[in-house]
């Protein structure tokens, strides 16, 4: 009895544990202390009322009714709460995402807005769904090629764009397209339609949130330039001189309804749900991290975040919410307010629940002007000029990487921006690694040793006799010409007094096997000269390469060191091999 009693206990205990690892909630909540409930509730409201005007007004990027911001603002968050692995994360609806459809969207042929709304619906269970089978595929490791130039040169160009499709909004005037040209071309031509009462209030509300800001960072300042303009809008007659505003909200919590498009469409949106899911994980990893070195823990597993994120998306779309993922600024002030669990987000959550059921008439009267202030104050932290100017100083090639991704981003597409920068990046790294560095090395005098000639020239003995080079990079297809015609060009270099070649190995950490018919040919080449080639500090998995393929039993056991020291007394006979030394050339390990 007392043993069944254990064998229960064992496997419950062991099912409540793979039960925290898919939902962390059932790690942090059992642990919940008094001490983080005032933190959470000030995070919580903080965020909440941040929330409001900021979804309104990313769902107006989205081309989306501004409700469909509140939407995304409910379920997502709070299903990241339950399934998130970081307790400071604010999900929810941000301007790239937001962008990234109206860009995908606005270039399909859509019959009117009710079609586009149920695309946007359906691309959060697309994009929801990708997420999932990444996750659970652990494919969280794709997030790694989306390198910091590519990523910084996406964002700036993406936070310009943002606040080209705003100045529509804030001057009065109307643009029908999504593409950068086409917007400027159309605000230029109708500059003298501009309505100055729209420029005035946008200026002012932009004009107000820098003050508070300056005053307070404590102060929600977008909900006091909301309140500022429903009242401008309400209390004086300035609609009746062309001020637009939202207009009507429905009010009432979004209703269930399951997604869908036409099979003919999924083909069209399977390369946009694809780059929006990416971009969204990044965001959330990245965020993430820059938040664990703040709080000085280690909670973020990339793969569960997929598959957090992805379950948001999945069930949001059922509730009408459009794609959603981390947001910088409302993460860094759910931080700042003292977020400790993920009790801030149904806080938030339930407050824009309570405006949805009570104070949508009151958004009404909020001008349009307004909206597009708070977007284009949000996207001035979104664009960095510090780390272009750092990379064009030392990185030159990362620096025009960067430029590459802005300017295809800004002028040709979002999709495109990301997709192309990531290849160009790629196209980089085979670049650096088909050419990597060679160095020649010297024993630097009076000591064991072996240093690049070019850095320690007069502190080196640099013999005729011996070539030491060290090749830093793993020995592949890419790069086995480039090592080949290196080392002959410092073979010639040396002129006939060369007798003994020193690989050192301890770089390269996997020969493939066009690398190894280089190698081989490379050791029978020089034995016809009466050179001999020898290999020192080779790892043990690259060890285990030149046995399997025969490259040892060619080269000689002999000729295998574990420090280039070694071989040179070995040359000199000032060191004879010992039996271990022997026994361990000898042997893979």
């Amino acid at each position: 009895m007392l043993r069944a009693y254990q064998c229960t206990q064992y496997i419950f205990a062991h099912k409540f544990e793979s039960l925290k690892k898919f939902f962390p909630i059932f790690d942090w909540l059992p642990n919940y202390r008094k001490s983080y409930l005032a933190g959470d509730i000030s995070a919580g409201i903080t965020v909440g009322i941040m929330l409001i005007p900021q979804g309104m007004a990313y769902a107006m990027i989205a081309g989306l009714p501004p409700v469909f911001g509140l939407y995304a603002a409910l379920l997502p968050q709070v299903i990241y709460a339950i399934m998130g692995t970081s307790r400071q994360l604010a999900i929810g609806p941000v301007a790239m995402d937001s962008l990234i459809i109206a860009s995908g969207l606005g270039a399909l042929s859509l019959s009117g807005i009710n079609e586009y709304i149920s695309m946007a619906i359906f691309l959060a269970l697309f994009v929801g769904i990708i997420q999932v089978l990444m996750g659970f595929l652990k494919m969280g490791f794709l997030v790694n090629f989306l390198s910091k130039p590519v990523i910084s040169g996406f964002t700036s160009a993406a936070a310009l764009i943002i606040g080209i499709t705003q100045l529509k909004h804030l001057l009065g005037i109307t643009v029908s397209s999504n593409k950068t040209l086409p917007i400027i071309k159309q605000t230029l031509a109708q500059l003298d339609q501009i309505n100055p009462v729209a420029v005035a209030v946008g200026l002012a509300g932009i004009g107000i949130m820098l003050l508070i800001k300056r005053i307070s960072s404590q102060i929600p300042a977008a909900i006091v330039v909301v309140i500022f303009g429903i009242s401008l809008a309400y209390f004086t007659p300035l609609t009746n001189y062309g001020l637009i505003l939202v207009g009507k909200i429905p009010d009432g919590l979004p209703s269930f309804g399951v997604p869908s498009v036409p099979w003919e469409d999924l083909g069209q949106l399977f390369t946009l749900a694809l780059a929006m899911s990416l971009i969204a994980f990044m965001e959330v990893v990245s965020i993430g991290k820059a938040l664990e070195e703040k709080v000085k823990s280690n909670t973020i597993n990339p793969n569960q975040e997929l598959i957090a994120l992805g379950t948001g998306n999945i069930v949001g779309s059922f509730f009408q919410c459009y794609p959603t993922t981390a947001g910088f600024s409302r993460t860094a002030v759910n931080f700042q307010a003292g977020a400790k669990t993920g009790v801030a987000a149904f806080i938030s959550a339930s407050l824009v629940a309570l405006t949805l059921l009570f104070l949508t008439p009151v958004f009404y009267y909020l001008p349009n002007a307004i909206l597009a202030s708070i977007i284009m104050l949000a996207i001035t932290s979104l664009i960095d000029l510090n780390y272009p100017k750092e990379l064009y100083k030392n990185q030159k090639d990362e620096f025009l990487l960067l430029i590459a991704t802005f300017l295809i981003t800004l002028f040709v597409g979002i999709q495109e921006g990301i997709i192309l920068g990531v290849l160009f990046s790629l196209l980089l790294m085979v670049y650096r690694t088909s050419k990597p560095h060679m160095a020649v090395l010297g024993q630097i005098k009076g000591t064991t040793y072996f240093k690049n000639i070019n850095r320690f020239a007069t502190d080196i003995i640099d013999r005729k006799d011996i070539l030491v080079v060290r090749f830093d990079a793993q020995l592949f297809f890419g790069n086995k010409d480039y090592f080949y015609k290196e080392l002959k060009k410092h073979i010639k270099a040396k002129g006939p007094e060369l007798k003994t070649i020193i690989i050192n190995a301890e770089a390269i950490n996997y020969v493939d096997s066009s690398a190894i018919y280089i190698l081989k040919y490379l050791i029978l080449e020089l034995r016809q000269k009466e050179i001999t080639l020898m290999i020192a500090a080779a790892t043990g998995p690259t060890r285990d390469i030149l046995f399997k393929t025969g490259v040892t039993e060619l080269l000689g056991a002999e000729n295998l060191f574990v420090r280039v020291v070694e071989a040179v007394e070995f040359i000199d006979g000032v060191h004879p091999r010992t039996e271990i030394e022997d026994r361990v050339s000898r042997q893979k390990f």
